[in-house]
């Protein structure tokens, strides 16, 4: 029997060197990488792309295509600083792993004995609501739900105003039962460690994690960017061409997405992370323990799970961990997350038994969705899947949504166009409103026109045009993302605006401006 044993333990291993040196044998070079880059960039409008590669312990690519700024010109290179959006989080899951490794909280502490003015939509959810809960997107709070008060950029909202916004929020869901992507509790982590370190979110990150890592050039949050050279401008696309978008400079967005980083410095991350939390020479030194980078790493919340799989990368679970989704591919097990900001995208991927990471930024929405299409073509490389042309599938999405989104949007404004308002009274829709969360708009007359302002969020000012019954189209002044809105008022029995309710004109408007989320009334003495 213990004879038996072994021969089943030596054919496993051979096996298992086989299988592994058949993936590997499958692998993207360094010269098919470029290739395909070079053939995403003629698909549509891209600014500039950085990609890395780490494999058993080694950076095996690391270069930047494009320029870094449409206007400037500069190259792009390993070097080159992209904001990477929500890939922050796993920085902000990391930290708390620290602290936890310190002895100074443990994942399972209640928010409110560190935060203690931090209040959810329910008393007993916010008693018992913990650290973990901050980091696993399963609160019961919709989509995106209080983004509003840092997009777009330039809102005055501080961690307070966050802390106590969600007792104004709604609950889309029971607590803890179901994935709903959430941006402000990660904010509530990064105020628990700067309460629990007494540094900064974005000083601990800096000062604990990216420091002994080597990551010299990384920054937490955009007003740490001492130098601007070699740091790339986001862009959008507008009719084919390339728009230089304004960077988000809010730093309280910092342990949600705030972090400027290069493909070289997150090769660093990703070895990190591929050795458990080992790194340095030899890897004999400790980031975090082994048994918390365990838990970054365990499905917390469960998004899907199917027996027999039927997608071609045989896939079988769905979650989300800590700061990572998780999933399988091809037998084997995958971490990674995107990134979004204006004009900015990302996705780092770690499959951690065959000691792989890959990492690519862009500075360019859509951009071809080459932050998603590169990462999967190099991967599928390595886990021996067929090879799928992503950049066209991925071409195919973005025209077929755009065609979509500008058919409702197009409608819209004709209708505008075409309407009548001559019978209106459109002072009855002036005055100061109130939302709980959000705050105080005015509803304006200039020159005959109605306009909204908020007086929190100074970007989401804009004209509103008649639409249909008693609802207005307001075209923002703020247009680097697409995401124009409908104003929809209550009225008295005298015909005069007692609330306002919204929603985004556009089907593909981005799922943080949440307008649906607010509710409106009007105050009568502001």
């Amino acid at each position: 029997m213990y004879k038996h044993l072994i021969i089943l333990r030596i054919i496993t291993s051979v096996l298992i060197l086989f299988i592994t040196r058949t993936i590997n044998g499958q692998a993207l070079s360094s010269g098919q990488i470029d290739s395909l880059i070079a053939k995403t960039m003629t698909t549509m409008p891209l600014a500039g792309i950085a990609v890395a590669v780490v494999k058993d312990g080694k950076v095996i690519h690391s270069k930047g295509y494009g320029v870094t700024s449409a206007k400037t010109k500069e190259k792009t290179d390993e070097n080159t600083l992209f904001a990477i959006a929500s890939n922050s989080k796993a920085f902000t899951a990391t930290a708390l792993g620290i602290l936890v490794d310190e002895g100074k909280l443990t994942w399972h502490d209640k928010v409110v004995d560190y935060i203690p003015e931090f209040k959810m939509y329910d008393p007993y959810v916010t008693a018992n609501f913990n650290i973990q809960d901050l980091l696993t997107h399963r609160s019961g709070l919709g989509l995106g739900a209080g983004d509003l008060m840092f997009f777009p950029d330039g809102a005055n909202f501080t961690i307070k105003d966050v802390a106590k916004s969600f007792q104004y929020q709604k609950q889309t869901s029971a607590f803890r039962t179901k994935f709903d992507y959430d941006n402000l509790l990660y904010i509530i982590a990064g105020e628990v460690i700067a309460r629990v370190s007494g540094m900064s979110w974005s000083d601990f990150v800096e000062t604990r994690i990216m420091k002994p890592l080597g990551m010299e050039r990384s920054i937490g949050i955009y007003q740490n960017l001492k130098e601007k050279k070699n740091a790339a401008s986001g862009h959008s696309v507008v009719k084919d061409e390339l728009k230089i978008v304004a960077p988000v400079t809010e730093p309280i967005i910092g342990a949600a997405g705030g972090i400027y980083a290069s493909v070289n410095d997150l090769s660093k991350w990703m070895l990190m992370h591929l050795n458990n939390g080992k790194y340095g020479e030899g890897n004999k030194l400790q980031l975090i323990s082994t048994e918390n980078h365990n838990e970054l790493w365990k499905p917390h919340t469960n998004l899907g799970f199917t027996v027999v799989p039927q997608s071609p990368n045989k896939t079988h679970f769905r979650a989300y961990g800590l700061g990572w989704f998780l999933n399988d591919q091809n037998g084997f097990v995958i971490a990674s997350h995107t990134g979004g900001l204006p004009g900015m995208l990302s996705k780092i991927t770690l499959v951690p038994e065959l000691n792989l990471g890959v990492v690519v930024l862009t500075n360019t929405d859509p951009g071809g969705y080459s932050f998603q299409s590169i990462s999967q073509s190099i991967v599928d490389s390595y886990l021996g899947l067929k090879k799928t042309d992503y950049i066209t599938r991925y071409s195919k999405i973005i025209k077929e949504n755009q065609s979509k989104g500008d058919s409702v949007t197009n409608a819209v404004w004709a209708t505008v166009k075409a309407a009548k308002a001559d019978k209106l009274k459109l002072e009855s829709f002036t005055g100061t409103f109130r939302d709980n969360w959000f705050g105080d708009v005015k509803i304006t007359l200039k020159d005959g026109q109605l306009w909204f302002a908020s007086l929190r969020s100074p970007k989401l000012s804009g004209k509103m045009s008649y639409y249909k019954a008693n609802s207005f189209a307001i075209h923002w002044d703020y247009q680097d993302m697409e995401c124009d809105a409908f104003a929809i008022f209550s009225l008295d029995e005298e015909g005069n605006a007692t609330g306002i309710h919204m929603k985004g004109v556009s089907p593909n408007i981005d799922f943080s401006f949440d307008f649906q989320d607010l509710d409106f009334h009007k105050v009568v003495n502001p």
